[in-house]
């Protein structure tokens, strides 16, 4: 993770939208034909796009009174305890138009794309009923047809359990299972599955049933595991093959190993804890262990309201001691891999897509994490188009 070779004075070759060729500028004759548009990068530094596989763009409401009382002291748990946090998201979605609940999302996915972002994953997850949850994936199926960018769909009914099953998990385990998925199926609208597998909502028994009655109709697992304890949900992921394990603040040296050995991509969301200042996943030691790491921003309303992944590069840095290189490598070919778009996005290679960054002048890669503060993206370009 720590190769990202850099070339200087360079020129990119796009024709269709994708990436035909690159090298050094003195040999960039052969490609300047009549009819070839030329773009003087003037000093920039050019990287592929941000590939942000972990988001909550699909909501209604932001959640800042929450964030009021977790200044005044209120934990995750308790705020969710008095009816704040996922249960909150899910009774001002349904009560919003799918019309409105897209022009929302839109708007911040073009947001994200300015910031670079150039392949993004979208969960449900707020709606906790048949309705909301069809709802919220219409909404990301329409997403994909209008957006320039990839988009990836995941179905997250199992987010948390709405009040009228608090205590009937079995019953609402078995919506999921009878009801939801088979809807979801019916009208092709997600690509992958994906429960909070965390103590008081999902156990990592819960997790297994409901992915592999997912797994029946093709939607591969990514899951919530270990954001605030240690209950198996690596070891479940693990044995349901996950494409993706995400979050992993809390991290057991079984876990680690167990993960380093599986061929399941460990998806680190530093923003989610630095907005809930919580301990910071141990990259350093995900990383060593030879694991493959992704890095993404669970943009979300209660514990991650942004999507800004040069931010989420700078912490990856900051707190959890990746290198520059490790954390740019995560964010887009790492992101890509967990998308399954790795042999598409991720890098600059003869044959990808030409989502590209152009950064204003900077004297290396190592400045984009350094300066957090700042907005080097001077212009980003999706498949030889710029945003």
């Amino acid at each position: 993770m720590t190769e990202l070779p850099v070339l200087e004075n360079a020129f990119l070759y796009i024709l269709d939208g994708l990436i035909a060729a690159y090298g050094k500028m003195e040999d960039r004759g052969s490609f300047l034909k009549d009819g070839v548009q030329v773009i003087d990068a003037k000093g920039a530094s050019v990287l592929p796009c941000w590939c942000d596989s972990h988001t909550h763009i699909v909501f209604a409401a932001s959640r800042e009174e929450e964030f009021v009382d977790k200044i005044r002291g209120l934990g995750y748990a308790e705020i969710a305890a008095k009816g704040g946090g996922i249960l909150n998201s899910a009774k001002k979605l349904n009560a919003m138009g799918e019309e409105e609940l897209y022009e929302l999302a839109s708007a911040r996915l073009f947001e994200l794309m300015r910031h670079g972002t150039g392949a993004i994953e979208i969960k449900s997850g707020y709606g906790l009923c048949l309705e909301g949850e069809l709802k919220m994936l219409r909404v990301i199926k329409r997403l994909k047809r209008t957006s320039p960018i990839p988009v990836k769909a995941t179905f997250l009914g199992a987010h948390a359990y709405p009040p009228e099953y608090k205590n009937n998990h079995a019953g609402y385990i078995k919506l999921i299972v009878d009801e939801m998925l088979p809807a979801v199926a019916n009208e092709g609208l997600a690509d992958y599955i994906d429960v909070f597998c965390e103590q008081g909502f999902f156990s990592a028994a819960e997790t297994e049933t409901i992915c592999t009655a997912g797994e029946k109709y093709g939607l591969k697992p990514r899951l919530h595991v270990n954001q605030l304890n240690s209950t198996g949900g690596i070891e479940a992921g693990i044995k349901l093959n996950a494409l993706s394990l995400d979050h992993l603040e809390v991290m057991t040296e079984e876990d680690i190993l167990m993960l380093a050995k599986s061929n399941t991509i460990a998806t680190l969301l530093p923003s989610a804890a630095f907005f809930l200042r919580m301990p910071f996943q141990p990259a350093r030691a995900i990383i060593d262990a030879g694991c493959a790491v992704a890095l993404a921003s669970d943009y979300n309303p209660g514990s991650s309201p942004s999507g800004n992944m040069n931010f989420v590069v700078s912490l990856a840095c900051i707190q959890m001691k990746m290198l520059p290189e490790e954390a740019i490598n995560a964010a887009t070919l790492g992101g890509a891999y967990a998308l399954e778009l790795g042999n598409e996005l991720g890098s600059i290679t003869v044959g990808k897509k030409s989502n590209l960054i152009f950064t204003k002048p900077i004297p290396s890669v190592a400045y984009i994490p350094y300066a957090f503060g700042t907005n080097l993206v001077d212009k980003v370009m999706i498949e030889g188009e710029w945003v």
